[in-house]
């Protein structure tokens, strides 16, 4: 449709206060009711793509969070050009709340250059997103069984309420109501919600960055449904920028983890066009605490 999307005109639309200095304001909040260090990520890119010309496209990212983000109150996005070159530019941003530092970032751009040296992993076969219900609709499912027990559709009922601007459709969706351990890994379409269009790639990687935080860490749980989650945060978020994509559009999110100890898991992934064209790769690790207790049957 014609319905902009909320994520360029809202979400990553930041306001300039001086050369290399951003203010970025918040709008989905997750039931933790920290800052969504998606939203960090994307805005960070957003700051530092504004210090580069726009023949340099972002290949890389790589970032800490350092502090819990506050969303009550604004996020300062300072850019520092860290080096510029013939064929790649590196951009350095802090995001600071309360005059401390929350986030920091390195990006690296590149003017296009064309090489033979070029292969990719195959994309995996699961049906066309056509086929599947959405995350709406499956929580939606869900709420109608009967015999959900009652603070679990609350949970259910919270998580529908949320306006995520981002849409998602699982391939193969956990069975909410079993807590027997899965293999960690999960696959799902996702693209932004509304029309982004035509433009510069480097709004479809800010888009992305996004995306891509979203129930990424959970994939290292799903061995370990039968814990309840005290605390999970992320630690550090990469990725990497293979070649243009259209964030508006079906993407397919494959996400691993291949490893999890030390109150930490590591998770990867990958997206992926409809087309079977490796987009981007990312990777991240962060800290999950679980009570020792085993979770209560949802039914």
């Amino acid at each position: 449709g014609d319905l902009r999307s909320v994520l360029i005109t809202s979400v990553l639309n930041l306001e300039r206060l001086e050369v290399d200095l951003f203010r970025g304001r918040h709008h989905w909040v997750p039931a933790t009711q920290r800052l969504f260090g998606g939203q960090i990520v994307g805005q960070a890119l957003v700051a530092a793509a504004h210090a580069v010309s726009r023949d340099e496209q972002v290949h890389s990212l790589h970032c800490y969070f350092v502090r819990t983000g506050d969303p009550k109150v604004p996020v300062l996005y300072e850019v520092e050009r860290t080096r510029t070159g013939k064929s790649f530019s590196v951009r350095s941003v802090k995001a600071i709340q309360h005059g401390k530092p929350i986030f920091i970032c390195q990006a690296s751009f590149q003017l296009s250059q064309g090489s033979p040296v070029q292969h990719q992993f195959t994309m995996p076969t699961v049906p066309p997103p056509e086929e599947l219900l959405t995350q709406d609709e499956l929580i939606q499912k869900y709420l109608q069984n009967p015999n959900v027990a009652e603070g679990y559709r609350k949970r259910l009922t919270k998580i529908q309420a949320q306006d995520v601007p981002i849409e998602i459709k699982p391939v193969n969706p956990p069975d909410i109501f079993s807590s027997e351990p899965q293999e960690p890994k999960q696959l799902f379409w996702v693209r932004a919600r509304g029309y982004i269009g035509e433009t510069d790639m480097k709004v479809h990687c800010c888009v992305a960055a996004y995306i891509s935080d979203y129930a990424f860490l959970g994939t290292a749980l799903l061995p370990h449904r039968q814990y309840r989650i005290k605390f999970m945060v992320s630690l550090d978020h990469s990725m990497w920028f293979h070649v243009p994509f259209r964030a508006d559009h079906w993407m397919l999110y494959e996400c691993e983890s291949p490893w999890a100890g030390g109150c930490r898991g590591l998770v990867q992934g990958r997206l992926w066009r409809r087309d079977g064209v490796l987009a981007v790769t990312c990777a991240q690790e962060g800290v999950i605490r679980v009570e020792q207790t085993p979770n209560q049957s949802k039914l």
